[in-house]
């Protein structure tokens, strides 16, 4: 495609259930024209490129010309009782935090002390830190890289960088952050961060110490006094790329893949906007490709297995790459220990836990492991994190590497208070309790960068299993 062209017009290729045509202006603000012959045309504008905006655009397409709703814009499932979850932020304490309190990690750092650690995307200063003797109040201190102190690995500019899910943990004399970030390559990769105190200065390591589109990193001292690095492989933010490109190349099978006829349609407008799709940053083809997704997850197994009917028809190239796409169906979780000083991997990476419950859909992340009566407790987040779909599950080992025993049913799910609770972190708070620290959207504003409040409930870990404790 041309660079410095304005405008891109894409056409389905010939083969597919449905045909469309469609006018990128790519000229701000940004425009799409869509037509479908002999049903007529849509013409959206997006006031941005961020993703409420794309949710608009797919909105408008499904009421127009019958593709898949997004799931941003449904209510979430119906939920079963529970507790309560309370809000201890819910607005941002320093004109510094633009998008609230993202993945967060929540460690207790002395007698009255706490301190939370967020994900700040693509905003200048990287990881705020923030300080509380009460879990109530907070106070910004700092900043884990402040504008100009990012690793010189890590990519940085608005619309460009992704600083996520940092962890805080002191490991012997030192406090350790963990953290994503994306490379120059656009890949993300974990990088470790040292310091003296809770509050830094911290110095990042020359190098990531995992790469290869991992993110979500957390570090375990077992009971031993051994690290681990527990991370997750991406894999689900690479399939969609290639399965658009795929069907771009052999159109005719999204009729077998897709069952439903609104996600044919999806499948359909997904592989012709493929050839300008490939052009954009990551996060905005996610954004893109969104429905695509949700059309493959809404009957993943069926997905996965109609996928493997086709690998034998295929020629060679689509074969292999059939493989890889079923493969990345899975998200999986890895372990490794961790030398005592943090600067390298020792042994084999164990993969610990997959997603396999209907209620996960296409993906877990997230995870947090803490040790109690001497069992390993996971708990995790699941589906996708930009919708009311996404929730918290819990499993259990007698061990760091596993075998972990899930719980079938979802332990924390959206209510029509908050949407998508995520991301946990686990404390001991003033009361002498364990508590559940996770984000969550206000409802109907689930997305990258909108603002996530910092929530908390009390939890209890008995008999292998963690559950809410409504003890007064």
């Amino acid at each position: 495609m041309n660079a410095e062209a304005t405008t891109v017009r894409l056409r389905t290729p010939p083969g597919a259930p449905f045909t469309f045509e469609v006018t990128v202006d790519l000229r701000e603000p940004r425009s799409f024209q869509v037509t479908v012959p002999g049903e007529g045309a849509l013409r959206h504008e997006l006031a941005r490129a961020a993703q409420p905006d794309y949710l608009d655009l797919f909105e408008a397409l499904a009421r127009r010309f019958g593709t898949r709703v997004p799931l941003a814009r449904t209510p979430p499932p119906p939920r079963r009782g529970g507790l309560p979850l309370r809000p201890l932020l819910t607005e941002a304490v320093a004109p510094e935090i633009l998008y609230g309190y993202g993945d967060p990690c929540v460690v207790r750092v002395g007698e009255r002390a706490w301190r939370l650690l967020v994900t700040s995307n693509d905003a200048p200063n990287a990881f705020p830190i923030l300080a509380s003797s009460d879990l109530t109040t907070w106070r910004l201190t700092g900043f884990v890289f402040p504008a100009g102190r990012a690793p010189a690995w890590a990519l940085t500019g608005l619309n460009r960088a992704d600083f996520w899910a940092p962890e805080m943990h002191r490991v012997g004399e030192e406090t350790w952050v963990c953290f994503t970030a994306r490379m120059q390559d656009r890949s993300l990769a974990i990088g470790l961060a040292r310091g003296a105190s809770p509050d830094g200065p911290f110095e990042a390591d020359e190098a990531p110490i995992v790469t290869g589109d991992v993110i979500d990193p957390h570090i375990l001292v077992d009971a031993r006094g051994a690290p681990w690095l527990v991370w997750k492989k991406d894999d689900n933010g690479v399939w969609p790329r290639r399965l658009a490109a795929l069907l771009h190349r052999e159109p005719a099978w999204v009729g077998e893949l897709f069952a439903a006829r609104e996600d044919q349609r999806t499948a359909a407008l997904s592989l012709t906007l493929w050839p300008w799709v490939e052009t954009l940053e990551p996060m905005e083809q996610f954004f893109v490709l969104q429905p695509l997704i949700e059309a493959a997850a809404a009957e993943l197994t069926g997905f996965a297995a109609r996928l493997q009917g086709l690998r034998a028809r295929g020629a060679e190239a689509e074969a292999e790459e059939i493989a890889v796409i079923s493969r990345a169906l899975r998200t999986r979780i890895h372990a490794q220990r961790l030398s005592a000083d943090g600067r390298r991997l020792e042994g084999e990476p164990a993969v610990i836990l997959e997603n396999d419950q209907p209620w996960e859909a296409h993906l877990i992340e997230g995870v947090w492991i803490t040790q109690e009566g001497g069992r390993y407790h996971l708990l995790y987040a699941g589906n996708d994190f930009s919708t009311a779909h996404y929730g918290i599950g819990a499993a259990v080992a007698d061990a760091p590497t596993g075998p972990y025993r899930k719980s079938s049913e979802v332990f924390l799910a959206s209510t029509e208070e908050w949407w998508g609770p995520g991301h946990p972190s686990v404390a001991v708070g003033a009361d002498g309790r364990h508590h559940v620290f996770l984000h969550a959207f206000r409802p109907g504003v689930a997305g990258y960068k909108a603002f996530r409040a910092l929530l908390a409930a009390p939890i209890r870990f008995e008999d292998g299993i963690v559950s809410l404790d409504r003890s007064a």
